[in-house]
């Protein structure tokens, strides 16, 4: 069982509010490209934009053909803090709460490889004898991902906690 893996509470949107349209997020997209290319130009950073939607979000992703250029923008929390501050930016040119993605030269794949390997590492603990296995607290998106890897490996996961101590619990079901 699933329990509300992609919102948490600082992230939670009114019931009523309905779901993107396609151009709306294409939208924030165009929006996020401004905002982040205006970013990059003040910072002296090169690099390309790409404008994606899928599962309901709008994702940009920065990318560069030089190596290492964008190392220090990658890190993850510098990701999920250019994520928020985009996400901002967004929702105060449209008037809509953003679930914009921002991929910063190939973070979000390395983000799921590490939470592959957490996951696994729970499995582990699991395997061993215990009952269950609580990962650290993370962001809505990475729970989602998180919910994803443990149900395509055969096991049930739940959030629990509020706000930045939001977390997910891996058990066999």
């Amino acid at each position: 069982m699933t329990i509300n893996p992609d919102t948490s509470p600082t992230e939670e949107a009114p019931a009523e509010r309905a779901a993107a349209t396609v151009e709306q997020l294409e939208q924030e997209g165009d929006i996020a490209a401004d905002f982040l290319e205006e970013l990059m130009d003040i910072a002296d950073v090169d690099g390309d934009l790409a404008l994606d939607v899928r599962s309901g979000r709008a994702y940009v992703s920065l990318e560069s053909d030089e190596p290492g250029s964008l190392s220090l923008l990658s890190d993850p929390e510098t990701v999920q803090a250019l994520q928020e501050l985009t996400r901002i930016a967004v929702q105060n040119r449209t008037g809509r709460f953003s679930r914009l993605i921002l991929d910063i030269g190939g973070s979000r794949d390395t983000r799921q490889r590490e939470l592959e390997t957490l996951v696994d590492r729970a499995i582990v603990r699991l395997d061993e004898g215990a009952t269950q296995a609580s990962l650290p607290a993370m962001s809505s998106y990475e729970r989602k991902l998180v919910h994803d890897i443990v149900a395509d490996r055969g096991l049930v996961s739940e959030s629990y906690g509020e706000g930045a101590d939001r977390h997910t619990v891996i058990s066999r079901g």
